[in-house]
């Protein structure tokens, strides 16, 4: 079992910290665009999309939960790969990791600022886009650089702030359905299967950040207890914000499918013009605490690379005083930074939603074989893991089919620049810690 910890780390985040975390890991801008997009594939049977991808992505989620008992150092997925696969395994997803958490936060960044816009319109003009995103960014690489629980107390904030907006419109939503009976619209109660597979694609992403969840768990107070119930605890969170979100616009727009922001547009029905504007700040501080989870998960992934020799070593510098990784967040911070500016939402969601793929694929395989190669026990044994992790496994195998020529080049690149990082480390011939 992998004990490398940097003692320098200091241990801060709680029990329902980390489960805050993962909420806050998931949770951005797709909320607030997904229901319109799901109600034209699916119409009325939409809502089981979200169970069916919910069940999906719930068990890569059980086979994350038996990993994180098993360990209790940052790193996340890398370090579950390096450890059961190799350390040329490891690096390969470390990249693929660290390719998510960039593209996904640089993607909701170019959300943020259109979102911004509808408030600010000059907010779209390039020199101000990126002031605005370099400012917004600079805070929280700011917040995280002085320390761990700082970084978890804005985490906190963003997330009781992204989920009390949507918890009004859940409830406000159900009492004006059941109260005035609204008609519902006419809207297809059949799909072929493409259209059920696209669905199911667009809410597995959707779901999807729990990972980077799992990254800081070298700061977590006890993580081989805390971080199966933060996992758990979130799943059942999130599917029932997310399906009973899609239940009422359905039940309230007209035409659910031609929204673009349908959360506004159905709060409006019950709130008014206030209703509209709580969701579009609801949206603005989605993303923006999406960022804030981002910028304190990932740089323990470049921080635990470098523990173990595979990245260079300086990413693995604590500050003397605040005792946290401060390059490797300054370097996140300014990769998203550069990607926002210079790419859009859709490139950025692109490289996020297929390489996300990999490293969930690589968890179900590392659970298999940690079973058969690790001796002791763990804090949280799944039932049935390994039939867990086959399913999982397989989930992740169909989606990769949908990929095209596009996806499979980007995929194939960041490959070759991990194969160039593990020749590296190799040559480098670096004293590993154990």
């Amino acid at each position: 079992m992998s004990s490398i910890s940097n003692p320098g780390l200091v241990r801060a985040i709680g029990r329902w910290s980390l489960a805050a975390l993962v909420i806050n890991s998931v949770i951005g801008s797709g909320i607030f665009g997904l229901p319109s997009l799901i109600a034209g594939l699916l119409g009325w049977l939409s809502p089981l999309a979200y169970l069916l991808a919910a069940i999906g992505n719930g068990v890569i989620m059980a086979c994350f939960a038996e990993l994180a008992s098993r360990f209790h150092a940052a790193g996340g997925v890398y370090l579950y790969a390096r450890e059961a696969l190799g350390q040329f395994a490891g690096i390969q997803i470390g990249w693929m990791s660290w390719l998510v958490r960039i593209t996904s936060a640089a993607a909701n960044a170019n959300l943020f600022a259109i979102y911004l816009a509808q408030f600010w319109p000059r907010a779209q003009e390039p020199m101000l886009r990126a002031g605005v995103l370099g400012a917004l960014l600079g805070f929280l690489a700011l917040v995280n650089y002085r320390g761990v629980r700082s970084g978890t107390n804005v985490s906190n904030f963003f997330t009781l702030g992204k989920l009390a907006p949507l918890a009004i419109f859940l409830v406000g939503g159900t009492i004006f359905v059941l109260w005035r009976h609204p008609t519902a619209p006419p809207l297809p109660t059949t799909a072929t299967s493409a259209q059920w597979v696209e669905a199911v694609l667009l809410l597995a992403f959707a779901y999807g950040g729990y990972d980077g969840a799992m990254m800081p768990l070298g700061e977590a107070k006890n993580p081989r207890r805390d971080a199966p119930f933060a996992l758990f605890t979130a799943m059942v969170v999130l599917f029932v914000i997310y399906a009973g979100v899609q239940v009422l616009v359905l039940k309230m727009l007209p035409n659910p499918a031609g929204s673009q922001r349908p959360l506004a547009d159905a709060a409006r029905v019950f709130m008014g013009g206030p209703g509209a504007v709580l969701m579009g700040v609801g949206a603005l501080v989605s993303i923006y605490g999406y960022l804030s989870a981002n910028v304190l998960n990932t740089p323990r992934l470049t921080f635990a690379l470098a523990e173990r020799g595979d990245f260079p070593r300086f990413f693995a510098w604590l500050h003397p005083r605040y005792r946290t990784p401060y390059v490797s967040i300054v370097a996140f911070v300014a990769l998203v930074w550069v990607l926002a500016v210079l790419g859009n939402f859709r490139w950025n969601a692109l490289l996020s939603a297929v390489t996300r793929l990999f490293t969930y694929g690589s968890a179900c395989l590392a659970l298999m074989v940690l079973r058969r190669t690790q001796s002791e026990a763990p804090p949280f044994r799944l039932p049935a893991g390994d039939l867990f992790a086959a399913l999982g496994l397989a989930f992740c195998v169909g989606l990769m089919t949908r990929m095209g020529r596009a996806e499979l080049l980007i995929v194939v690149a960041t490959s070759v620049i991990a194969l160039v990082n593990w020749l590296w480390a190799r040559k480098t011939k670096t004293v590993v810690l154990t």
